[in-house]
Order: structure tokens, then sequence, then C-alpha cells
């Protein structure tokens, strides 16, 4: 997401106006910040009507039918995918392939109607199967052939359970059949690494703040982990969120937060909390 940024910045500095399909980072503002500059941010319904200009693609990818919507409309898409949700995209593509002739199924563990998880769907026609839990396993029918793949930003433990669970399930409905389930570890160690980083750092502070947008999935995975191990953890999106009753009776603040998460902003909030304690 920082190269994204880094990207629209590097544009804007060409041209006044760049179209975004998307908000390019789930943080109102940075968002705002960039569209001061003249970014400007698109849905695909919007996409459909532009022609002859530039629009970015964000990290989490699109699907096939962006690309065809832009040949059509002669726009030129400044592609900054993050190049392991792409190489994932391949993956996807060719597994569905694979699985066409052999009846199989594509499922994706990850949120539905998540920007990155609707570009790895639209790798199958539509098709794959998304789960967001154990909860919705039940939508896939475990006679059949399954390949297994992961949205970036999942957890590693999720992941793990989810196979554990499909290929129980596969070999409880085939007895004594060898059952064909693979899986792909897409998930991005920047996270699941990060994870651990972070549940370090908020264990060795009477309070922290977790600075993420909301919309952000992996910022939601990493301010639970923080959660976890310090109940003292606290989320904000912007300075104006920081609420000076959090800190009662608490020596030490750590500050820190998502991926995507700017740090001139954790900087901002930051130099926020060093007044109050002054």
């Amino acid at each position: 997401m920082v190269y994204a940024i880094e990207v629209a910045e590097r544009e804007l500095k060409k041209n006044p106006v760049l179209h975004c399909l998307g908000d390019i980072v789930h943080n109102n503002m940075e968002v705002n910040r960039l569209r001061q500059l003249g970014l400007v941010i698109i849905n695909h319904e919007e996409l459909k009507t532009l022609h002859d200009c530039k629009v970015l693609i964000r990290a989490h990818g699109e699907p096939p039918e962006t690309y065809q919507t832009a040949l059509r409309n002669n726009i030129e898409l400044i592609d900054a995918s993050c190049p392991i949700v792409l190489n994932l995209q391949n993956v996807i593509y060719r597994g569905y392939q694979e699985m066409l002739p052999m009846n199989g199924q594509i499922v994706i563990y990850g949120k539905e109607g998540h920007a990155e998880v609707n570009a790895l769907k639209g790798q199958s026609n539509g098709n794959a199967i998304v789960i967001g839990s154990t909860e919705d396993l039940h939508q896939i029918d475990f006679s059949r052939p399954v390949r297994l793949y992961s949205q970036t930003t999942k957890s590693v433990e999720g992941f793990r359970q989810i196979i554990g669970m499909i290929r129980e399930q596969m070999e409880k409905v085939n007895p004594g059949k060898e059952i064909d389930f693979q899986w792909n570890d897409s998930i991005c160690r920047q996270v699941s690494n990060r994870s651990v980083q972070l549940k370090d750092f908020a264990s060795r502070f009477d309070v922290v703040i977790f600075v993420s947008g909301q919309k952000s999935s992996n910022g939601m995975i990493l301010y639970h982990d923080c959660l976890s191990v310090n109940p003292r953890t606290k989320l904000v999106s912007d300075p104006g969120e920081v609420d000076l009753s959090w800190f009662e009776l608490a020596r030490t603040v750590g500050v820190c937060g998502a991926t995507s998460t700017p740090m001139w902003l954790m900087e901002e909030i930051a130099a926020g909390i060093r007044k109050i304690g002054a």
C-alpha cells in the first residue's frame, strides 16, 4: 500500500488529477491528504463512464473485468497491485482451469466483498466459494476436489484451522478413498510476522494506541492481536479520537498501527500524547 501511495504522489506531480479505483488505503486522513493533491476516488460504475484518462489500481488488485473496461474506454491503467496479490491471482486462475474438467471447487479463505477477494474471485469467473470462518464450510461439497487459497491478510492460525477442518470433512465423506485436496499458503508474511512483533510491543506498555482505519482487514487483525495481550489497547483512526481518560494511572504509552497506516499519522498522534504527558 505504501508503494501505491508513492505511485499516486508521483503521478500527481505530473498531472493535476488522477483517478483511483476505490480508496487507495483504508485510512480516511491519508485519503483526504491525497484528495487535496488531486486524487479522485471512483467506483466501478464510474469507471465505465470514463474515457481517455489515467486510473490507478490500488494494492488490492482488480478482476479481469476491470482491465476489459479499460481497453474498451482507452483508459491507461497505472497498476500498483501488490506483487504477492498478482501472483496469487495467477495461481488461482491456473487452479480454476485445472478444476473445470474435474468438477472441482475453488475456495478462498477471506472476507466476502473485500476488494482483494473480489479480484481473486474474478480469476474463477466469479465461481469461487468465499469462506470467512469455519461457520461457512457448509458451502463446500466435500465429495468433490478442492483447491484452497487465502486472502493475503488473513491470519495463519485461522488458515491452518480451515485446512484441518476441510481435510477432516473430506475424509469423513470419502471413507477409504484418497481425497483430492490441495491448498496454497498465500498469506503475506509482512502481516503475519508483524503480528508477533506487535504483540511483543503491546505487552511492554500500560496503554497502546493502535492507529488504523476500521475498513482495513489487516488493521483489524493486528488491532485484536494487540488487544489480546493488552486490554488497554485503543483503536483510533485520527488524532481527534484520542480520549484523555484512557491514560489515567498510565506511566507508559505505545503507538503503533497497521501496515497501511502512514508513519506521519502515527507520529502526529504520538506528539499529541506527549503533550498530554507534559
